[in-house]
């Protein structure tokens, strides 16, 4: 099995699981880094080799699937008792033409994190986070107006993968989306209003100085320390993100669900989907696998670990007992959405693709306006072509 490099904290717990309940097969994974695992991965099935079972990253699934790298599991995926109760985000992912190609193996769901203490402290109540983009706007001046070093919000701005999981939410909570339409690529709605009153907010808040500096060159590697050493008001991640907490010193947090403009709440629908390539050598032993990773066993093991699970039916009963802050986690597990494009990555992971440019111009500089038009231009050009980066 091929696994990204990111998974390496629960994949070997896993693996020893799997290895100690059957004796008829035995799994070994090999662990790839995350920065090139699509490339290394599509080279291998266009050369006939390769894994037997591969983990990737369900926003990759539609691709996968349109080029014929997958096996079609769909026969397989219907005898399972407990189809119905994963996650509907990954498996829309997981189908392409009507057809199953992969099923969910590990979730994210995308929340703030807030700093209570500061909360408190800023004369806020600790126990009524934002429910509106007012709400954080408040929350994170009077943070400010703490001075010392105290910010209200951070996030990292130069990375486009984490501004499709924290930013996007604002925007379907509000009503908006980045896609319209069905198909294989739906089309780009980057110059939507909604989306220019997303940027704004962020606008705003980075002319107030409310913002981290961090915020507008961090790439995913410092806006969570930041947060962690009890400086920031409010910050956006996932579940992978309470173990490092769960060390930080000196001041009470929690999670909350990503508001929208005026209530309600989204949350980005993450993790990844466990699929058989076309040049697996073992599928029936890669479906026993797949079977094993959705089931009870597996999901309370990857729950053990942190990691939300992708069975519905699951989520009270092995994950929400073990922390506190998992019921929150669930909850946005479930209104969980995850853009379906096979340009996916060309579109909102590149990080030099419209989606990153296109916030950095608006939230940094100020284009707002012509940031969106540029982006939305270069989006439609992605699609057009079927280019997938």
């Amino acid at each position: 099995m091929w696994a990204r490099d990111s998974q390496k904290t629960f994949i070997g717990d896993l693996t020893k699981a799997f290895n100690k309940s059957h004796t008829d097969v035995q799994l070994r994974v090999d662990l790839i880094p995350a920065s090139n695992f699509v490339q290394k991965f599509g080279t291998a099935v266009g050369s006939g080799s390769g894994p037997d079972v591969v983990s990737i990253d369900l926003v990759y699934l539609p691709y996968f699937s349109s080029v014929g790298a997958l096996e079609d599991i769909t026969d397989r995926a219907n005898t399972l008792s407990y189809k119905s109760g994963l996650d509907p985000a990954h498996m829309r992912l997981a189908t392409y033409k009507g057809k199953l190609y992969a099923l969910p193996f590990t979730s994210e769901a995308s929340v703030l994190y807030y700093n209570k203490t500061l909360f408190k402290k800023a004369g806020l109540d600790p126990d009524k986070p934002p429910k509106t983009w007012a709400d954080i706007e408040t929350a994170a001046r009077k943070i400010r107006e703490l001075g010392d070093g105290y910010y209200g919000y951070v996030f990292s701005g130069a990375c486009a993968g984490c501004n499709a999981f924290t930013f996007m939410p604002y925007i379907w909570a509000s009503g908006g989306d980045v896609l319209k339409g069905r198909g294989d690529n739906p089309k780009p709605t980057f110059d939507s209003s909604i989306i220019t009153e997303a940027l704004s907010l962020y606008r705003r808040m980075w002319q107030q100085g409310v913002m981290a500096p961090l915020s507008r060159t961090d790439q995913g590697s410092n806006a969570g320390p930041a947060f962690a050493s009890g400086k920031i008001g409010i910050y956006g991640s996932g579940a992978f993100f309470i173990p490092t907490l769960s060390k930080a010193k000196g001041f009470e947090w929690a999670v909350t669900p990503i508001p929208g403009k005026s209530g309600g709440y989204a949350s980005f629908a993450g993790g990844d989907e466990i699929a058989i390539p076309k040049t697996s050598k073992n599928k029936d032993a890669a479906w026993s696998v797949i079977k094993w990773a959705t089931g009870k066993d597996a999901q309370s093991v990857l729950a053990h670990d942190g990691i939300v699970p992708i069975r519905t039916d699951l989520l009270k009963s092995i994950y929400e007992p073990l922390n506190p802050n998992y019921p929150a986690l669930a909850r946005a597990m479930l209104r969980g959405r995850t853009p379906y494009s096979t340009v996916y990555n060309a579109l909102f992971n590149d990080n030099n693709g419209p989606w990153i440019t296109m916030i950095d111009d608006a939230v940094f500089k100020g284009n707002i306006e012509q940031a969106q038009r540029s982006a939305q231009q270069k989006a439609l050009d992605i699609v057009s072509s079927g280019t997938s980066g």
